[in-house]
């Protein structure tokens, strides 16, 4: 029978791998300093975008990430760290992440990997300044919508000058 302190320790580490394989991607964040209510508050927020913040020790995490065949990971995690697994949008948790280190400055972005890309801390900040999927979509359909209005503005004024044409030579004929 096995002690539950190593249970624990295994089902953790089966989230993590989990969590890497069913996401888009995970954040590594380091929370060293940071307020426990104030990551109750993160938590929520990161609830809300569709991603799960989870916290566990460092020797299970680098166990994972061993297993996981992601050494480049592993020097990411030290000292406190969590991990952000999220599976739609990056942009929006990035967003989530640099508004809250914004207030709370202990927090710091390690990296993470987005569909087996590393990112760096650097990435996270710029997606961070994109707009969101929403955004991108409308101005896309705007794009493509300008061109079909100028045509339709072309062909009308074509028509009403055939038609303006039209009555000045019937009024000419009519005189």
């Amino acid at each position: 029978m096995k002690k539950i302190g190593l249970l624990v320790k295994e089902a953790s580490e089966s989230r993590i791998k989990d969590g890497v394989k069913s996401s888009k991607g995970i954040i590594i964040i380091k929370y060293s300093g940071v307020a426990s209510p104030d990551m109750s508050v993160l938590r929520k927020s990161l609830k809300t975008s569709g991603s799960d913040l989870f916290v566990v020790k460092n020797s299970v995490a680098r166990r994972a990430m061993k297993g996981l065949g992601l050494d480049d990971l592993i020097k990411s995690i030290e000292s406190p760290c969590g991990f952000i697994f999220f599976k739609d949008e990056p942009v929006g948790i990035s967003k989530i992440l640099c508004n809250f280190r914004k207030e709370h400055e202990k927090l710091v972005l390690e990296g993470g990997l987005l569909e087996k890309k590393l990112l760096t801390s650097g990435d996270i900040e710029t997606m961070s300044k994109l707009p969101s999927v929403d955004v991108l979509r409308a101005q896309v359909v705007c794009a493509l919508n300008g061109p079909i209005v100028k045509l339709v503005v072309v062909l009308n004024q074509t028509l009403k000058k055939f038609v303006y044409c039209i009555d000045q030579i019937r009024q000419s004929k009519s005189k």
